[in-house]
């Protein structure tokens, strides 16, 4: 009788995570390039073998560009300007605004979560506006979410772009494609 009831049991777990799977639907992946891709030539079928490993790269190398690309604003500062003890909850500042540049938000783990909550809190009660400056716009929505119930402001994508324009006075997408073909990379 108990073994009978045990099967029921697990029977109907198995039913409602059959259910649960066949109605989820899922975002479609974004194939699509972006502009340190295509000035890598890294294409997505590249990216898929470790996109981990990309994402994380690639993210640096957006964090550490745009941060030389405002170092020209007068309002400019680095992390290090202010002190946070031992936590670094932002890349660089312009002005009142916190920035944290992201490649993109793909993580949705409960700890990344409460960061953004806990540090767009902390920047706000210093009196900064938190800002994540995303390169791309295929980021994961509960992360967004999440940042945006912290207080972040999301920019990313052309926005992301416009937002470089208007405080380094540089057109990153133009300023890539220029550099590349200037100093001959990748051949």
């Amino acid at each position: 009788m108990v073994i009978k009831q045990i099967e029921r049991n697990v029977i109907d777990i198995l039913s409602q995570y059959k259910s649960n799977f066949k109605s989820k639907k899922f975002d479609t992946i974004v194939s699509d390039s972006d502009i340190l891709m295509d000035f890598f030539n890294i294409t997505y079928e590249t990216k898929m073998q470790n996109m981990q490993y990309w994402n994380r790269e690639l993210g640096k190398v957006w964090e550490l560009i745009t941060k030389e690309l405002f170092t020209s604003n007068k309002l400019f500062k680095p992390p290090e300007s202010v002190n946070f003890g031992t936590d670094r909850p932002v890349d660089y500042f312009i002005g009142n605004l916190a920035i944290d540049a992201k490649y993109r938000i793909g993580s949705g783990d409960s700890g990344t979560l409460k960061k953004f909550k806990l540090y767009g809190k902390m920047l706000k009660e210093m009196e900064y506006n938190p800002v994540f400056l995303i390169l791309r716009n295929d980021n994961l929505p509960a992360a967004i979410t999440a940042a945006i119930n912290g207080g972040w402001e999301i920019i990313s994508d052309k926005d992301a772009f416009n937002f470089i324009i208007n405080y380094s006075g540089i057109d990153i997408v133009q300023y890539l494609a220029c550099l590349k073909a200037k100093y001959d990379f990748l051949r």
